[in-house]
């Protein structure tokens, strides 16, 4: 997922932890982040 909203980051840890997902990677470029997840 690419997101522009900096909340975002702790926004999809939130989401891993709660749904047992894995957060594997965030990486911020500019003012986009990327966010890796693996499903569960």
């Amino acid at each position: 997922m690419l997101s522009t909203d900096p909340g975002a980051v702790r926004d999809f840890e939130a989401f891993a932890r709660q749904t047992g997902n894995e957060l594997v990677e965030q990486t911020t470029e500019g003012n986009t982040t990327a966010h890796i997840l693996r499903r569960r």
